[in-house]
């Protein structure tokens, strides 16, 4: 807002005040494609009417653009993988990671194409691999070829973001890629996998996609904050009692789908890949209270190499909450 120079100082409060009011119940929310319970809040329209926010669920195509559209301002909180998020605290940005979406557990996966020659990691020398850069499937992918003892630079490691990996995929203009669902079950047809991110977690690089949110909004917008987690922890708690209901023709798994543009036979097996961890587990040492904080400090490692940061934080915890899960808790 442009307040004319002359105009009076009290004038220029009710004007600010005026655009602080208009703009206190409203939000906006990236998404991305992840197959996650929090689809059937977005559905159903009840955070809204807990809150009486209005929100703006907008999708993005990746982390790395979410963790730029909060950069800039146009967003308040977002849904990305372990390494954007690493990347986004490591450059400084004032955020706070709130909530663990998901344990990518073996939602991830390094799929070969049929014909490609490709049946490891190790054959991977001279190849086209693509993944998004900066994501949680390039951190594990570079770290499954250090750990296998491929030279990063002998393989042609191509920046793609899943919907152009589809197409590419299709066209056959790539011998491998690391993604998740829905285009990893797409992929899945015409390739194996060679490696997860479960496999490649258990040797020391776990990842996770998480929800983060603008520090001084978040503090500004406490009551909404708490509500946001009750609505995650009661979608999850859903999901985990009775997974067997969200069945391809079920109103949750429609959801999901018309959320993420997947395929409602595709949705049960993607999500039985991943891990929900419950609301104690999350302010738990595992994940928000601990754990959380020490994979952010080894993928910061990762993008340190990568050339994608250039410091690496002596310490991520400062970056991580649990007040708002037990808040909502009501601990």
């Amino acid at each position: 807002m442009i307040v004319h120079k002359f105009a009076g100082a009290a004038a220029a409060a009710l004007l600010c005040s005026g655009a602080v009011f208009a703009q206190a119940k409203e939000v906006t929310f990236a998404h991305q494609d992840m197959l996650v319970p929090l689809r059937t809040v977005m559905e159903s329209g009840e955070l809204e009417k807990a809150t009486g926010y209005k929100i703006n669920w907008r999708m993005f195509g990746g982390g790395g653009d979410v963790i730029k559209a909060m950069a800039s301002g146009d967003v308040h909180i977002g849904e990305a993988g372990s390494s954007p998020i690493t990347a986004a605290a490591s450059q400084g940005q004032d955020i706070k990671l709130f909530w663990i979406l998901d344990d990518i557990a073996d939602a991830e996966a390094l799929i070969a194409r049929n014909g490609s020659g490709v049946n490891g990691v190790k054959d991977l020398k001279g190849k086209k691999v693509a993944t998004p850069f900066v994501s949680t499937a390039h951190y594990q992918l570079m770290a499954a070829l250090r750990l296998e003892g491929v030279d990063a630079k002998g393989v042609n490691v191509m920046n793609l973001r899943p919907p152009e990996i589809a197409a590419a995929w299709e066209r056959g203009d790539i011998d491998a890629a690391f993604i998740w669902d829905p285009v990893l079950s797409k992929i899945k047809g015409n390739g194996k996998a060679i490696a997860s991110s479960k496999s490649i977690g258990a040797k020391g690089y776990p990842t996770f996609d998480g929800i983060v949110v603008n520090a001084k909004w978040a503090a500004a917008h406490e009551g909404f904050m708490i509500e946001l987690v009750k609505a995650l922890h009661k979608a999850d708690s859903a999901y985990r009692a009775d997974q067997a209901k969200w069945t391809a023709d079920s109103p949750q798994v429609k959801a999901v789908a018309k959320w993420t543009k997947a395929d409602p036979k595709a949705v049960p097996p993607a999500m039985a890949a991943y891990v929900f961890p419950t609301a104690a587990e999350q302010a738990g040492p595992k994940w928000l209270g601990g754990g959380a904080a020490k994979a952010m400090a080894s993928t910061a490692a990762f993008l340190k190499e990568q050339g994608r940061i250039t410091e690496v934080k002596p310490d991520y915890a400062a970056f991580v909450t649990d007040a708002y899960v037990k808040k909502a808790l009501g601990k």
